[in-house]
C-alpha cells in the first residue's frame, strides 16, 4: 500500500493498513457487532475488515460483511474516507460504505456477535473514540456527500480530529 496523503499533522502520511466498514440500517436501527477477534477485538463496531490487494474496496466491505455476520449486500456506496493517524502504532486508512440492498439474517461468526441497535441508542462508549465524531454525520448525510475525516490518536486515545466533505481517493482502489 503506497498511498501518500496530506493530513493536518503530516504532509506525507502513509497508511500501513486499509480497512472497510459496512453501515447497515433498517427501520431506524443499525447493525453493530461485538468484535471478537482481530483489530478492534472487545469493541463494538460495524462489520468490516482489512483490505486485500486484488479486490476492490467494495468487494472487501461486502466480503467482510458476509464473513462476519452472514448478510449479503447487493448495493452499497462509499460515504466516508477516514485517516487514523496514530502517534504510537499502526496507521489505518478506512473507507465506510452504506448498504442499500441486502439479504439474509445477521448471525454470529467466529469474528463477531451481531446485534441490532436503535440509532438513538448507539453505544459510543464501547466503540472506537472517533466513532462518536464521524458515525452521526454518516447517518445524517446525503449519499452524494463524501465525508473526509482525519483523526489523531495517541495510544488509542483520540487527541484531535478534523472533518469535512470533499473528494475521496476511493476511486483509486477500483
Amino acid at each position: 500500500m503506497n498511498v501518500v496523503l496530506q493530513t493536518p499533522w503530516s504532509d506525507a502520511w502513509r497508511a500501513e493498513f486499509v480497512g472497510t466498514l459496512m453501515v447497515i440500517c433498517v427501520d431506524q436501527e443499525i447493525l453493530l457487532i461485538n468484535k471478537k477477534t482481530g483489530h478492534g477485538a472487545g469493541k463494538v463496531n460495524m462489520p468490516g475488515g482489512k483490505w486485500r490487494g486484488g479486490e476492490s474496496l467494495l468487494e472487501c466491505a461486502t466480503r467482510e460483511t458476509y464473513e462476519e455476520v452472514g448478510i449479503r449486500v447487493s448495493q452499497a456506496s462509499c460515504v466516508a474516507e477516514l485517516r487514523f493517524v496514530e502517534l504510537d502504532g499502526d496507521q489505518w486508512l478506512g473507507f465506510v460504505f452504506m448498504a442499500h440492498g441486502l439479504r439474509g439474517t445477521a448471525s454470529e461468526s467466529r469474528e463477531a456477535l451481531p446485534f441490532w441497535c436503535a440509532m438513538a441508542e448507539i453505544p459510543y462508549s464501547n466503540m472506537w473514540p472517533s466513532d462518536a465524531a464521524w458515525l452521526p454525520k454518516i447517518l445524517q448525510q446525503s449519499p452524494t456527500s463524501m465525508l473526509i475525516g482525519d483523526f489523531l490518536f495517541d495510544h488509542q486515545q483520540l487527541v484531535e480530529h478534523q472533518m469535512g466533505y470533499g473528494k475521496s481517493i476511493v476511486d483509486n482502489f477500483f
